[in-house]
């Protein structure tokens, strides 16, 4: 008994190769493979271990991840990169399941080539089937580049030799709350069996590191007062827009925490809205600070423009250095939330009919 529980321990640490020494793993034929860099530079670029999951996904693949998720190799937020062909669904949506819980980011990427290997190792990552499923656990979704593949959804899930329905497929994506954007995404094939990058985006099945954006309104006083949220990797974005009967204020707060806040403010020169990704509305030093956890950004708006920032399918509030190389904020796609605005867009265009001023 014990010989045989040493065996099966031995065969699934040969599948997983962590630390700062991609090149010492070893790969069991059948299994899905790990590797976990956290090395100093990694760290230092990524901020998180990066994890490489690469080949079939097996039966046993939830467990021995999560073995590692349980050690502290793995910590909350890693990224974790996948590369597979497919392999057993039911392990995949495991995989998922634990990706959410742990708030990790999913890629497409392959692993690390060892520093002592000359064998030629292909530079295009895969995700088909099973690893799909794994993949859309992640709670940040970054699309295929380059000329990764992403395989559409599988509408079946198989036990033994008998396809069953969805059934399971369909509660996994609904637990993700996920499942109108898998739906339209294998509505929206090109090629069948596989998705592009833009057709992930547009779908919903990938974020780029950004959750749906939030809104709500309400009034202060007789004053309709919009807020536009997200949440997203590098922190959490805010836009408010008050609408009063001499025009609208547009507030944005970039929230980094205090110490980063500070730090951009410091190296910034100027700042400025865009509106579907075109500068507006620019300003100088004295229209942006540091508050808080937050940068924020300020402007009073006509009510005249007002239809610009509700019509737009994007809204963003940057900061930027002199010559503008490099700059610093984000960017609202507003397509999901779209009825939501018009509903504020005719509460506020009723406080300008009311206005002294339009009354005259």
């Amino acid at each position: 008994m014990r010989l045989a529980l040493l065996a099966c321990v031995g065969l699934a640490s040969a599948a997983i190769a962590h630390g700062s020494a991609p090149d010492n793993r070893a790969d069991a034929p059948g299994l899905l493979a790990i590797q976990v860099n956290a090395d100093k530079l990694t760290l230092a670029v990524a901020k998180v271990p990066q994890i490489y999951l690469y080949g079939n996904i097996d039966a046993g693949a939830a467990d021995r991840f999560e073995a590692l998720v349980r050690s502290g190799k793995v910590p909350a937020g890693s990224d974790v990169y996948l590369n597979s062909p497919g392999g057993d669904l039911h392990a995949g949506m495991a995989l998922g399941r634990i990706f959410r819980a742990q708030s990790i980011a999913t890629h497409l990427g392959v692993p690390r080539k060892p520093s002592r290997s000359t064998a030629p190792t292909s530079k295009v990552a895969v995700c088909m089937d099973a690893c799909t499923l794994a993949y859309m656990g992640g709670l940040f979704r970054w699309s295929p580049t380059g000329n990764d593949r992403f395989g559409a959804l599988p509408l079946r899930t198989q036990q033994g030799a008998a396809a069953q329905p969805a059934d399971d497929v369909d509660a996994y994506l609904k637990e993700l709350n996920l499942t109108a954007e898998a739906q339209y995404g294998r509505k929206i094939q090109a090629d069948p069996g596989v998705l592009t990058g833009d057709e992930m985006i547009n779908s919903g099945l990938a974020n780029n590191g950004r959750l749906a954006p939030t809104v709500s309104y309400h009034m202060m006083g007789n004053a309709p007062l919009l807020t536009l949220g997200q949440s997203a990797r590098d922190g959490q974005y805010r836009i408010t827009l008050l609408c009063k009967p001499d025009g609208l204020t547009v507030t944005a707060y970039y929230m980094v925490g205090v110490e980063r806040a500070h730090k951009l403010v410091a190296r910034a020169n100027r700042s400025y809205f865009e509106i579907n990704n075109q500068q507006t509305l620019p300003g100088d030093r004295d229209a942006f600070r540091a508050t808080s956890e937050s940068v924020m950004i300020s402007r009073p708006v006509p009510l005249s423009q007002m239809a610009q920032f509700l019509s737009a399918r994007s809204v963003g509030a940057w900061l930027a250095d002199r010559g503008g190389a490099v700059r610093y904020g984000f960017t609202i796609y507003l397509e999901s939330v779209r009825n939501r605005l018009q509903s504020y867009s005719e509460a506020c265009a009723q406080v300008g009919k009311n206005s002294p001023i339009a009354t005259r």
